[in-house]
């Protein structure tokens, strides 16, 4: 079957919103860039986003996604009327974002034949349900189902990359070495914040006490990274840390510079957000704790990766605010959390796969 993207020479690529799901979409741009040699591909997505992906061999450019605003939707418009895409992939699963690429003079739309949003589409796949369900799978599967159903050839190792270009590791580098981090130190890295909603937030008091015990009895130096808003929980685990630790706010990292600070770590600790994807993109040791989300959407790729979750009644709930009292995140407690790290760290090779339900 000879596929519907072997005529495309211009192809618009409407990437997710959340940044997790654009690390997982990574293997869809490898495969794209690897099936159209030859064609232009313009990667859009919010502008705030766009350095993840800069320094990869997958787009030729990027057009700033405007779909909040008039004003910000009329200047997307413009773009890609200069662009002038033959088709657009859709990775965002909502009617919004089919119905502003049709507008925006995109005509031929293949992604996921759900939101209502089938009759825009030229096409695409249709999610697995068990009644009216839909049957979670990891997303970086999810995102090469539309690959598949175009007929493209899927590379059989899908694991998600980032790049790092020679320009952003020296700047990398220069703010390591601002922070006194050496080549020889052992460097922790600790996420806890979550743009999704405080949910998926780890209490600060034991991102503390695991940050003064990996300074303490692991000898390591440990780096605090931080988003929009999170200055709050930031602040709160140096105030209860009893030690010191790297503060990264002041030189507020973009998610662009975020990427060589991972890269240096030799561990990740973080809740179930952007940067653990990151990790695993680039190769570092990572302890997910995870509250409220299902394990199933991210159950790939974990063979350098420990999560640590209850198996709770009421968990996975998907909701941004706890309305209960938090127990999903509450009752992991920070020993479960440092031991997992002291596992991870005994070897530089890959640890077996692994997730942890504990059940009290």
């Amino acid at each position: 079957m000879t596929s519907p993207m072997a005529q495309v020479k211009t192809l618009a690529v409407r990437c997710p919103n959340w940044v997790g799901d654009i690390v997982m979409a990574t293997p869809v741009f490898e495969c794209l860039r690897a099936n159209l040699p030859q064609a232009r591909i313009v990667g859009v997505l919010k502008k705030s986003a766009q350095g993840i992906l800069r320094d990869s061999p997958w787009f030729d450019e990027f057009v700033d996604l405007g779909d909040k605003s008039w004003a910000s939707f009329r200047a997307m418009r413009a773009r890609l009327h200069e662009v002038r895409p033959d088709a657009a992939i859709l990775l965002a699963n909502s009617l919004r974002s089919a119905l502003t690429m049709r507008l925006s003079g995109v005509k031929t739309l293949y992604g996921y034949r759900r939101e209502w949003r089938s009759p825009l589409l030229a096409g695409g796949p249709t999610v697995t349900r068990n009644g009216d369900s839909i049957v979670p799978i990891p997303m970086t599967e999810y995102y090469l189902g539309i690959c598949r159903w175009l007929g493209l050839e899927v590379p059989s190792q899908t694991k998600p990359k980032l790049f790092i270009g020679d320009a952003l590791r020296r700047r990398g580098e220069a703010l390591l070495s601002k922070y006194g981090v050496t080549p020889t130190d052992r460097l922790i890295g600790l996420n806890p914040g979550a743009s999704f909603g405080s949910s998926k937030c780890w209490p600060a008091e034991y991102f503390a006490e695991v940050a003064r015990r990996c300074r303490t009895e692991l000898n390591a130096k440990v780096i605090v990274f931080s988003g929009p808003g999170e200055d709050e929980i930031v602040q709160a685990i140096l105030d209860a840390a009893q030690t010191d630790l790297i503060d990264t706010r002041p030189d507020k990292v973009d998610l662009e510079l975020l990427k060589p600070l991972v890269r240096r770590c030799d561990l990740m600790i973080t809740n179930d957000t952007g940067p653990r994807h990151y990790a695993v993109a680039l190769d570092v040791p990572t302890v997910v704790i995870m509250g409220p989300t299902d394990p199933r959407y991210t159950n790939a790729n974990l063979d350098r990766t420990i999560v640590v979750r209850k198996e709770l009644a009421c968990a996975p709930c998907h909701k941004k605010v706890c309305p209960k009292q938090h127990e999903c995140m509450k009752e992991i407690k920070p020993a479960e959390v440092f031991d997992a790290a002291q596992e991870l760290l005994k070897t530089n090779t890959p640890v077996r796969s692994e997730i942890r339900n504990k059940h009290e």
